[in-house]
């Protein structure tokens, strides 16, 4: 076969050749023809699609994200804008923006006025103390919404717009995904959650009493420091050199007149107010008055603000006497130049980004420069630092290693017996919560089984809660405790739970479960949350597809979403 091919291209290789060149060639005089509009020079905008929006319009991106963020403000409130990441916003826009994209496919109306009025009226921002809709409220949304808008986009306007498509994504979703399915297992196991009346008791024990004395045998820390290596293996260290411009070898060198003075404080008066209590407010402000209050500090502030200036001025001027004659640090005209200015060449101990010596004094500035030196980029720039400036120099980067014990032996010994002390900790926990269910079934009240049982150290802390509904849980309920509640009976003592670094044990006094048949008025409400919550999310799941199969056919990167 391939000898055919060959043969059948040597005999007509001039007209296959053509063939090819008039195949390429007429596409090529089409493009680039001045008439066919397509090869014109000068740039062409890039246009990539998503869900029919020009994501890459910067414009329209700013527009998409000021909308999703005004979204999440009304449907969820001023405080939901605090709790989410820029990537959570943006999904949500994302989302948003498939949403209303399926509710132009369905084409589903705009909402009236009077269906706007009603669902503004359900929105969490405009709602008062009793959870009702507040006049006054949504008065001063507009205000501010007037405010913002002077000399910019019509503000009121795009919140309507924003309003009426959440309106359309609501109904998106109610439309395609329904009121949501629960089944009758579900709703009662739900109630039963958040309806039981609960009567318990908590004893809690502090961990930093918990001391047991923990003798180290050498053959167990061995083999403690064997099986825990990687915690004591040293990272790569960085050392460099420096070189340091202290702002204060070169106050004797700022000179101040009067003028510079008063001039710096008139620019900066905010940030030297008068030591003394201001005159009363009938009499007239004295701008002189109080600049002689103040000037000795204004004086000082100024000096050191040159001379700070100074010094980096020094250090920019070191520097490039280095880079032009090409200076190395050891060389001797290295040396000679040190001399010459009177400067000193300093070494920094070996450290990483988390090991910094605190007593340099480094900014992260300095500390990243530090850490992105290299046999390359051997010499840094003039670095601003807290009392002047500073160059860079590094010299090598240490490898990693791992100790041998006696090189750590205090730190393995210290962590042998932490890890120890927890695990005693835990062995201790098991014990008393067996002894105190083992009391209370023999008839013990659980604050004398409480007793009882931690006689020594640490002693048990019990508090008793009146009765609550687990949906209406004490504040000081903690999250361990309230989830403890899930795997306990009425009379049953909870496993050792581990909370806030403590340990405590949950003691079930009473458990009285609700009525779980649809007569309670809990049940249908229950039913209908659940129903909303399993519809909300099978919608969330849904627009998610949808987003990423549009990022897929769109081509946009990830820097472009």
């Amino acid at each position: 076969m391939i000898s055919w091919i060959q043969r059948t291209f040597q005999k007509h290789f001039r007209l296959v050749f053509g063939v090819m060149l008039v195949v390429m060639a007429v596409p090529l005089v089409w493009v680039f023809n001045a008439s066919s509009g397509m090869g014109r020079a000068g740039p062409k905008a890039l246009r990539q699609r998503f869900f029919g929006y020009d994501l890459v319009n910067r414009g329209r991106g700013s527009q998409l994200m000021g909308d999703a963020t005004l979204s999440v403000q009304t449907r969820f409130g001023p405080a939901a804008l605090s709790r989410i990441t820029t990537g959570q916003l943006q999904q949500f826009s994302a989302e948003r923006l498939a949403s209303i994209a399926f509710a132009d496919q369905l084409r589903l109306p705009a909402p009236t006025a009077a269906e706007l009025t009603s669902y503004l009226k359900t929105l969490p921002i405009f709602a008062g103390p009793d959870g009702q809709f507040d006049p006054s409220r949504y008065a001063a949304f507009r205000d501010n919404l007037k405010i913002r808008s002077r000399g910019q986009s019509d503000s009121e306007a795009d919140f309507v717009r924003v309003l009426s498509d959440d309106l359309r994504v609501e109904r998106v979703k109610q439309a395609f995904f329904g009121p949501g399915y629960v089944l009758p297992g579900e709703v009662r196991d739900q109630l039963a959650r958040t309806d039981t009346r609960w009567e318990i008791a908590v004893a809690t024990a502090d961990y930093a009493a918990f001391k047991p004395e923990i003798a180290v045998a050498e053959d167990a820390l061995k083999r403690f420091f064997e099986e825990n290596a990687a915690r004591y293996e040293v990272l790569p260290r960085t050392v460099v050199d420096y070189v340091a411009f202290p702002a204060a070898r070169y106050l004797a060198a700022v000179t101040l007149s009067d003028a510079d003075v008063r001039n710096y404080y008139d620019a900066n008066s905010a940030r030297f107010p008068r030591p003394a209590p201001k005159p009363p407010a009938a009499t007239p402000p004295n701008p002189d008055a109080d600049f002689a209050a103040v000037r000795p500090a204004v004086e000082q502030a100024l000096r050191a603000e040159r001379a700070q200036r100074l010094a980096v001025k020094a250090a920019s001027d070191f520097t490039l006497a280095i880079y032009d004659a090409k200076l190395k640090p050891g060389s001797p005209a290295f040396d000679a130049l040190l001399a010459k200015d009177g400067l000193t060449l300093r070494s920094a101990p070996p450290f990483t980004s988390e090991t910094v010596p605190a007593d340099l004094g480094w900014t992260p500035q300095v500390i990243d420069e530090a850490l992105h030196l290299g046999d390359q980029h051997a010499v840094s720039d003039p670095l601003t630092t807290a009392d002047g400036s500073i160059v860079l120099f590094w010299r090598q980067v240490l490898p990693s290693f791992r100790p041998e014990l006696a090189q750590v032996r205090d730190r393995v010994i210290a962590d042998f017996r932490e890890d120890e002390r927890r695990k005693r900790f835990f062995q201790w926990g098991r014990s008393v919560s067996q002894q105190l269910a083992e009391r209370v079934k023999a008839g013990d009240p659980f604050e004398a089984a409480a007793a009882r049982v931690a006689s020594g150290e640490p002693k048990l802390v019990v508090k008793t809660y009146p009765p609550f509904l687990r949906r209406q849980s004490p504040q000081d309920l903690t999250e361990p405790v309230a989830e403890s509640l899930d795997r306990l009976s009425q009379g049953q003592v909870s496993e050792m739970l581990v909370d806030q670094n403590a340990a405590a044990f949950v003691y079930a006094k009473e458990k009285k479960l609700p009525d779980l048949t649809e007569a309670n008025p809990q049940y249908a409400l229950t039913r209908m949350q659940l129903a909303a919550f399993d519809a909300r999310s099978t919608a969330d799941l849904s627009m998610s597809a949808l987003v990423r199969d549009e990022w897929k056919r769109s081509g946009l990167s990830e820097n472009q979403r």
